[in-house]
């Protein structure tokens, strides 16, 4: 499917909302407020936007330990999203998932446990052994798995990001950065059912058998910080203390990483004070849900015609509090020449949102449904009905 963009549909509907005017003063001020001062690098962004309210050393390269998970978790819902896993899904662990080391469930070789199950047991218990099973399951293997990753990395433009598993554990050439890693985050908080796992403090697994299992969040702030509803924890003794967090509060959601912290206490109290900062000083404007239907674009090739065009992830504009009020258009590109196959989730156009004659936010419109290849047959119908109108 071609991605060049080239059709502009004609809807350019005029929005009485606010626009970010922070001043280059203002920035620079609030970049010399030393938020974070005990822990290696940090960012703080705004999720919709994903505007960088804040940041230290985020684009230093540095081991992310467990916070690994937030792309596995982000490539396991991308799975059932596209209808290619299910919740109920029994899955098997291999004698090699069931050997990991380090946080895990003690999963038994042979042992099943659901696609839900398996997704608490990670994003609860940061489940090592939990990961691996997913991995196999999805990829046939973890080195699979793995390249996977680092595919999706590439595919959000993550340049500083190299996974070598899945699940953190120490290894060569496996980093990534505070910013890649809120970028990460920013996209597994498009799957809204996520926070239902990483806000979970505490839950069961095995629990009707003898062999009951206690989760308990290895995200302390999930119990003592207002709003808070993941995402994920790491600690390896080169690592030190990490999180990426998340965190809503007046329709506002925030996305703050920390890598290096000396203590898990201190982990804690830097991500709050950067929590504290955002929702004091910003405000969210909502324009557009995620999968909001905005147009149909034409389909050549397919067993359909045409394919539903949504919004990829929730639409909004980020202001500091008590700014002023302008004018924005709303600017729907779609692509042209799109061929079949599409998958659920493929990139078909583009959403700007325009002040004053400039882009002030752009963001993908996908498809929102699969469109397989149309058969010969089907293709022979479709013209034979075309000449036939024809003759008509």
């Amino acid at each position: 499917m071609k991605r060049n963009v080239s059709i502009v549909i004609a809807i350019l509907l005029s929005l009485t909302l606010v626009i970010p005017t922070v001043s280059a003063e203002e920035q620079q001020q609030e970049q010399s407020t030393q938020l974070v001062d005990n822990a290696r690098s940090a960012i703080l962004i705004e999720r919709d936007t994903g505007s960088i309210l804040y940041e230290k050393n985020s684009d230093e390269k540095l081991p992310p330990a467990s916070m690994t998970k937030v792309m596995t978790m982000l490539l396991i819902m991308e799975a059932i999203d596209q209808g290619k896993l299910d919740w109920k899904e029994k899955i098997r662990a291999s004698e090699y998932a069931a050997s990991m080391g380090g946080s895990q469930i003690f999963l038994e070789p042979g042992e099943e446990m659901t696609t839900e199950e398996m997704l608490k047991g990670i994003a609860i218990g940061s489940g090592n052994d939990a990961s691996v099973a997913m991995a196999e399951r999805i990829a046939g293997s973890e080195p699979a798995f793995v390249d996977m990753m680092n595919a999706k990395a590439k595919e959000l433009g993550l340049k500083n990001t190299h996974f070598k598993n899945t699940t953190g554990l120490p290894a060569e050439d496996h980093y990534s950065t505070a910013h890649d890693m809120s970028m990460m985050a920013k996209e597994l908080l498009k799957y809204q059912d996520i926070t239902r796992f990483t806000g979970t403090y505490e839950a069961y697994l095995r629990e009707n058998t003898d062999k009951k299992f206690w989760l308990v969040n290895t995200n302390k702030l999930v119990r003592f910080y207002p709003g808070v509803d993941g995402l994920k924890t790491g600690f390896t003794g080169e690592a030190k203390y990490c999180l990426t967090a998340t965190a809503q509060k007046d329709g506002m959601r925030v996305i703050a990483v920390v890598f290096g912290a000396p203590t898990s206490k201190e982990r804690n109290a830097q991500v709050t004070k950067m929590l504290n900062f955002a929702f004091s000083q910003y405000k969210t404007h909502p324009i557009y849900k995620r999968n909001t239907a905005v147009a149909l674009a034409k389909v050549s090739k397919g067993n359909k015609k045409t394919v539903g065009v949504v919004t990829s992830e929730p639409i909004s504009l980020l202001t500091k509090k008590g700014e002023n009020i302008a004018e924005v258009e709303k600017k729907f590109i779609i692509d042209k020449n799109i061929k079949a196959p599409i998958t659920k989730g493929d990139r078909v156009g583009t959403l700007q949102l325009v002040s004053k004659g400039k882009v002030v936010m752009e963001s993908p419109l996908v498809s929102n449904q699969t469109v397989k290849t149309a058969t010969w047959w089907e293709l022979y119908k479709r013209s034979f009905g075309m000449f036939s109108k024809i003759g008509d």
